[in-house]
């Protein structure tokens, strides 16, 4: 006779804990995507009349679901205008153009409104500058217009643990920037061309967001950070205060009252997603080659 050998929960006891763990998780999931799609529009918006409010938080790595939120925001009827909540040191250049971009095109055809928080420096005022109308705290730490390029330099560590490194390349330029060796004069200057030239996009498109003076912002775009209030004197924000006094301006602006705000992009990555994005950005020598950026150092 066969003995028994009881239940599967009793003879695999991890195993069925995680199939019970792994299960809530599916089901946890399925109910707020149910929730999200029945009761909040489908793609985390609400519907009907209403205000949109775009958060860009952090380093400026990647633009897509700030991008396509902006777009959603500008493309629907119902959001008579849209607020955007900065505190950011900036990021990668090419990200925070995507998103200067999309703020620029929804500028366009409604009311935007950028509140300022504790940081909205380098790309973080880059992506602010299309708007209609800046506030920012007194004590908001912005401006940083400029450009840094960074790379990893270690040819001295190699040097000291014998080790050698040589590459053949199609090209004189394609090698430039190698963290194996030191810069020729000549590399140096194609990376200070670089640099100057990503610099003119910067002051080109914030005199163009401000209807300043170019001269004016290349006077102010040599980096240094403001403080809100001096960015206001030099008219780089337009209004001292906070989250709340940015909310009433897109209201008189729009002349709609207070209708709900539909706020957004909805975050999705997982913890590990964001600790990668985060130490590819602070650490330059993770990277394989060099790295631009609107960003404050």
């Amino acid at each position: 006779m066969v003995k028994n050998s009881g239940d599967f929960s009793q003879r695999h006891p991890f195993l069925f804990g995680f199939a019970v763990l792994a299960a809530v998780v599916v089901f946890m999931i399925g109910a707020m995507a149910a929730v999200r799609f029945l009761f909040l529009g489908g793609e985390g918006g609400m519907t009907g009349k209403r205000y949109g409010l775009v958060r860009i938080e952090g380093p400026i790595i990647d633009a897509e679901p700030v991008v396509e939120f902006i777009t959603g925001l500008r493309d629907d009827s119902d959001v008579a205008g849209v607020l955007i909540r900065v505190d950011s040191p900036g990021g990668v250049v090419g990200p925070a153009q995507e998103i200067h971009a999309a703020v620029k095109e929804t500028a366009a055809v409604k009311p935007v409104v950028v509140s300022m928080g504790s940081v909205a420096a380098s790309g973080g005022y880059y992506v602010a500058c299309p708007a209609h109308k800046i506030v920012a705290n007194p004590g908001t730490l912005t401006g940083s217009i400029g450009v840094i390029m960074t790379m990893g330099k270690w040819k001295e560590l190699m040097d000291r643990i014998g080790l050698t490194f040589e590459a053949i390349t199609s090209g004189e330029m394609k090698d430039a920037g190698s963290p194996y060796r030191e810069l020729t004069p000549k590399e140096r200057l194609y990376f200070q061309n670089l640099v100057d030239d990503l610099h003119d996009q910067f002051v080109t498109d914030v005199a163009d967001g401000r209807s300043m003076d170019i001269r004016k912002v290349r006077e102010l775009a040599d980096g240094r950070i403001y403080t809100g209030r001096q960015a206001r004197e030099s008219g780089l924000v337009d209004e001292m205060g906070g989250f709340e006094v940015a909310k009433d301006m897109l209201r008189a602006m729009t002349g709609k009252g207070n209708l709900p705000f539909d706020e957004g992009p909805v975050k999705d990555r997982g913890l590990l997603d964001m600790l990668i994005g985060v130490v590819s950005h602070i650490d330059p020598g993770k990277a394989t080659g060099p790295r631009f950026e609107y960003t404050v150092r």
